[in-house]
C-alpha cells in the first residue's frame, strides 16, 4: 500500500479516545490512511480499550478496510480505509461499551455515502463519559436533519456494568452541502426533559426525585421506568430556542441539553441538581451550542464548513479540530473572547 500515510500523534491535547473515532470516520470518508501513535497516553490505562477496538472492527467490515496492530492495550495502529461493502451491520459489544460513541465513528461516513446504511448496536445506552442516548437522540441528531435522513430507535436501555441495551440506527446521507452556522442563541421557546431509572428503583421514586430536583422555571420532565439487565438511572434536559419568537426551525434547530448519571450512593435529587445547574450554566452562557455539543460537531464543520458559537471551548473540542486539519483541507479559526468556532476550506 503505497500510499502517504498521515501520522498522528495521539497524545495531543486531550489525547483520548475520540481522536481516534474522528480520525476513523475521515480515514474512511478520504480514503487516506493514517498511523497513529500513543493513543490515550496519559490515561491510567494507556492504549485501546475494549469499545475502540469495536470501532475499528466495525468500520474496516463496513468499509472493508485493514488495520494493523489493534488490540486491547495497543498504543499504536495503522489504518487502512476500504470502499462499502455492506449496507447493514449488527454489533454486540458484548458489555456496556457505549453504543453512541461507537455511533462517533459511524455516522460521518454514513452521511458522506448517499445510501441507506443500517447499524444495530448491542452495549450501553446510558454510561459514564460519554452521550446519553436521550441527549444523543434529541440534542446530537436534530443538527443532522438537512444533511441526512436519520431514524434511530431505542430498543432497550443498557446500563453499567452489564449493558445489554439496543439501538437500531438508519442513517441516509442527503445531497446538501450548506455551512452549518449556529452563532445566536436565540428565544427561549421550550424546557422539557426525561428522567429515566431502571424498574427496581421504583419503589424508591429515583425517576420522580431526580425530576423534581431539577426542575425550573417552565421546564417540564417526563418520568419512566424500564427494564435493563444493570440497575441504573440517567436524567436529561433540553432547552429550544429559535431566531424567530413566533416558530421553532425544524430544519435549524437551536437546543441546548445537559444531562446527569445516576451514581451508585449518590442521592437521586443530587443527580437531578446536577442535570439543572448544567443546564442553566449553558443556557446562561448566551451560546446556541452547549459545551459537549460542540466538540461532536467538529467533524461536521470540517465536512461543510461553517461557524459555531459555544459555551465553552474544551480541550475535547480543541483535539478534534487538530484531528480534523490533519485529513480535511479545511481551516479551523478559534476566536477564545467571544468563542466563535469557524471552519473555511484551505
Amino acid at each position: 500500500m503505497n500510499v502517504d500515510m498521515i501520522e498522528i500523534d495521539g497524545s495531543y491535547g486531550e489525547g483520548g479516545g475520540q481522536m481516534l473515532r474522528t480520525a476513523l470516520a475521515l480515514s474512511t470518508i478520504t480514503k487516506k490512511p493514517f498511523r497513529m501513535k500513543h493513543i490515550r497516553q496519559g490515561r491510567e490505562k494507556p492504549g485501546l480499550k475494549r469499545q475502540h477496538v469495536f470501532c475499528v472492527s466495525t468500520l474496516t467490515s463496513m468499509w472493508n478496510g485493514k488495520a494493523v496492530n489493534v488490540r486491547e492495550g495497543s498504543q499504536e495502529i495503522e489504518f487502512y480505509p476500504g470502499k462499502l461493502k455492506r449496507k447493514t451491520h449488527e454489533i454486540d459489544m458484548g458489555t456496556a461499551g457505549s453504543i453512541t460513541l461507537l455511533l462517533q465513528s459511524l455516522i460521518w461516513p454514513a452521511i458522506h455515502e448517499r445510501t441507506k446504511l443500517t447499524f444495530t448496536i448491542t452495549g450501553g445506552t446510558d454510561v459514564a463519559w460519554s452521550m446519553p442516548y436521550d441527549y444523543f437522540e434529541q440534542v446530537f441528531l436534530p443538527m443532522l436533519r438537512p444533511y441526512a435522513k436519520i431514524n434511530s430507535q431505542l430498543l432497550r436501555r443498557g446500563f453499567y456494568p452489564k449493558g445489554g441495551g439496543k439501538v437500531k440506527i438508519s442513517i441516509t446521507g442527503l445531497n446538501y452541502d450548506r455551512p452549518f452556522r449556529r452563532i445566536e442563541q436565540g428565544h427561549l421557546m421550550h424546557m422539557k426533559g426525561i428522567s429515566v431509572a431502571t424498574k427496581d428503583l421504583e419503589d424508591a421514586q429515583v425517576a420522580q426525585r431526580q425530576a423534581m430536583s431539577a426542575k425550573f422555571g417552565t421546564l417540564d420532565i417526563l418520568t419512566q421506568y424500564v427494564e435493563s439487565d444493570s440497575t441504573g438511572s440517567v436524567i436529561t434536559l433540553l432547552a429550544m430556542y429559535s431566531r424567530n419568537p413566533e416558530d421553532i426551525s425544524y430544519q435549524e434547530p437551536i437546543i441546548l441539553g445537559a444531562d446527569a448519571l445516576g451514581e451508585r450512593g449518590v442521592r437521586a435529587e443530587v443527580i437531578g441538581e446536577r442535570a439543572r445547574d448544567k443546564l442553566k450554566e449553558q443556557m446562561g452562557s448566551g451560546a446556541p451550542v452547549d459545551e459537549h455539543l460542540a466538540d461532536n460537531l467538529i467533524p461536521l464543520l470540517g465536512m461543510y464548513g461553517g461557524e459555531i458559537k459555544v459555551a465553552k471551548i474544551t480541550p475535547h473540542t480543541l483535539t478534534n479540530i487538530y484531528v480534523c486539519e490533519q485529513f480535511l483541507s479545511v481551516r479551523f479559526d478559534v476566536d477564545e473572547a467571544s468563542r466563535i468556532i469557524r471552519c473555511t476550506k484551505r
